[in-house]
């Protein structure tokens, strides 16, 4: 059995075994992928009402933030690529929840609008938040500040796949 030492910037080392490390329990890839299928799984039945899948409304929260968005703005929020996006987009217009058009100024570029029926879906909406809270057990200020951690890891994560 070897032994590595883990470096890791402003800790100690870490001296695990390769056996250690190669524990799934000790993998931060799968404490995040397995909590990311756990809050899709509670998301569901409270999405299903307003009939939108986990994807669908995390593009609506987007357009109820700033309506008009092209397909490229909101991809980069959601961080989706368009052949992702335009298909769940697609599905979002034929329920009624939006328009896509193209731009008048620059015809490379489909805006997407609510409908009146996509701004009427918000006051629905606001149950999820609080549902959800309810549902982690755990307090606001700790989910903020576990929120504000994993959206540094993203950071890091993302500069350094650059």
């Amino acid at each position: 059995m070897s032994t590595t030492s883990a470096p890791i910037a402003n800790a100690p080392a870490v001296d695990l075994s390769t056996d250690e490390l190669l524990k799934l329990s000790n993998q931060l890839c799968f404490a995040v992928y397995s909590t990311a299928h756990a809050l899709n799984k509670t998301y569901k039945p409270l999405l299903e009402p307003l009939d939108l899948t986990y994807p669908q409304y995390l593009a609506m929260l987007v357009l109820w933030e700033r309506d008009g968005l092209t397909v490229k703005e909101i991809g980069e929020r959601l961080f989706l690529d368009s052949g992702t996006l335009t298909p769940l987009l697609k599905r979002l217009e034929t329920a009624g929840r939006i328009r896509r058009a193209r731009d008048p100024d620059d015809e490379r570029q489909v805006r997407i609008t609510l409908t009146d029926a996509g701004h009427a879906l918000r006051a629905e909406a606001a149950a999820v938040p609080p549902a959800l809270i309810c549902a982690t057990k755990l307090p606001v200020a700790g989910l903020l500040g576990l929120r504000d951690e994993l959206e540094s890891l993203r950071t890091n994560l993302d500069a350094e796949a650059s």
